[in-house]
């Protein structure tokens, strides 16, 4: 049994906390609202700062939303860092910069501890079932000392390579979900346009070439009409944003990813960021004047 952190208990951290505690681990946590009270009910011990959770536990783990919330959980005021000691390992699941990790990881390893960045897809629903796919950056020594963990929140799990190389692949997967996203919706709206049953046109395309998981789940959010936050558009705004950040600094183009990031964008401004990134769909109904399915 591990003493384990685990800092941001949202929609996809308080799962894999649960699920962590289901596996017969001592958890420390903390967030800004009180944790599930299942947590709590299951031992979990409620920590006052980031300090006092990296203080108490040898394996500490962030799942907040962005680089700005991964450096004030760390670095700021009664932050994690405070309270580490050599030996000690922090693991950010969270999704942010791949060049922010990097330096990230330089100022943990300077105080002593080993740095993982281990962001993860799979959304709510892999949370909750622990089969999440998990990319990680970092030392094989800290990769093998947290594969347990890691086996208890997921089912894919790679090592990539060092440092950044986790959230690197992050953002790379997003690029990918993205623009399946987009092109689910944009064959959904074509068929319903035409008179076609998106139901069954659905069907029909997941037993051919062009079935995906986000063909099987999104496109059935975009028929029944059910976009009540797995992932969040402006989380994968934000997402999309370190992609195009990246392809400028390194002098490649990204034109699809810019494109879907403008569907995004679209949808954002018409009040929709905060629904399910599913709902990316929404934005080429307005343009067509016509919705996929009636609710």
């Amino acid at each position: 049994m591990a003493k384990v952190g685990f800092i941001g208990l949202g929609i996809m951290g308080a799962p894999m906390a649960l699920n962590l505690q289901k596996g017969g681990h001592e958890l420390y946590v903390h967030d800004q609202k009180a944790p599930a009270q299942e947590l709590i009910d299951g031992g979990a011990k409620v920590c006052a700062s980031g300090a006092e959770v990296a203080k108490n536990a040898d394996i500490i783990i962030t799942m907040v939303p962005d680089t700005p919330h991964v450096e004030a959980v760390l670095f700021g005021e009664n932050g994690v860092a405070a309270g580490l000691s050599k030996g000690k390992i922090v693991v950010d699941m969270s999704s942010i910069s791949p060049i922010a990790t990097k330096e990230f990881a330089k100022k943990i390893n300077a105080l002593g501890a080993e740095y993982l960045d281990a962001p993860v897809s799979g959304g709510e629903v892999g949370a909750k079932a622990a089969s999440l796919t998990i990319m990680i950056g970092g030392s094989e020594a800290a990769f093998n000392t947290v594969k347990p963990l890691f086996e208890l929140m997921g089912k894919n799990i790679t090592l990539v390579g060092g440092n950044g190389d986790g959230q690197t692949t992050k953002v790379a997967n997003q690029i990918i979900v993205a623009l399946n996203i987009q092109a689910v919706s944009e064959a959904l709206l074509f068929a319903s346009k035409a008179g076609a049953d998106p139901a069954k046109v659905r069907q029909a395309l997941m037993g051919g070439f062009a079935n995906s998981r986000i063909l099987e789940v999104h496109g059935e959010r975009m028929v029944k009409r059910t976009f009540n936050p797995g992932f969040r558009i402006e989380l994968h705004q934000k997402d999309l944003n370190l992609a195009l950040q990246g392809a400028k600094s390194m002098g490649v183009t990204l034109p699809n990813t810019a494109a879907t990031q403008e569907l995004m964008n679209a949808c954002a401004a018409n009040g929709l960021s905060g629904m399910d990134h599913s709902a990316l769909c929404r934005a080429i109904e307005i343009m067509s004047n016509h919705e996929i399915a009636k609710a």
